[in-house]
């Protein structure tokens, strides 16, 4: 399956959910045009996971999904670790593995294609870990899926985009609008917040 499949089935299945996502799975956000409730995170590569946590924790009403990377996962490996010891009930992992970094634009490989991240996960303690890799058994399950009682950790397998930038192509700087958009998304994301919390007295 292709990264827009996957983030697809993803929305279509998170009702009023809260999404992070980093890095591959922001741009297929922008292709599918995802508004809110959304943070986007370039500027901390690898901490995906680490802010959705904070949301979930502070917020155990809602469901929190994360839209990962396997790459930016491999830099803060330690976080499976805090997710699965913080026991976030709301809290829904899932990544985007494709064997590469910058998928769609210089697509680096990665370190080694050895490793597992659902054995990781599995051993950081999360109440449960899949993987896939067809998007309708994706489809099929998701339901079932975003109802269990988290952390549950999720891989989904896809086909990396091809690369853009090449020995004759060199790659661009990132515009600055990639790096302030995650405080725009995250004042965004506040005031839904605050719309949602129960009227007092």
């Amino acid at each position: 399956m292709t990264i827009d499949e996957a983030c697809r089935a993803v929305i279509l299945s998170r009702g009023d959910a809260i999404v992070v996502a980093t890095m591959g799975a922001m741009g297929a956000l922008d292709r599918l045009d995802v508004g809110q409730p959304r943070l986007s995170c370039v500027p901390l590569m690898g901490g995906a996971a680490a802010l959705a946590l904070g949301i979930a924790l502070a917020h155990p009403n809602e469901k929190v999904i994360v839209l990962d990377g396997d790459a930016s996962l491999l830099m803060e490996l330690g976080g499976l670790v805090t997710v699965a010891g913080s026991r976030p009930r709301n809290f829904y992992h899932f990544v985007i593995e494709n064997g590469v970094q910058f998928a769609g634009m210089s697509n680096l490989p990665l370190a080694s294609s050895a490793h597992d991240l659902c054995t990781m996960a599995a051993g950081a303690g999360y109440a449960s870990c899949s993987m896939y890799d067809c998007v309708e058994a994706l489809t099929a399950d998701l339901p079932a899926r975003l109802s269990e009682s988290g952390p549950t950790f999720t891989s989904l397998h896809v086909i990396p985009l091809p690369p853009v930038f090449k020995h004759r192509v060199p790659q661009r700087e990132l515009p600055d609008w990639h790096f302030k958009r995650m405080g725009d998304e995250a004042r965004a994301l506040t005031t839904w917040l605050r719309s949602r919390l129960p009227a007092t007295a």
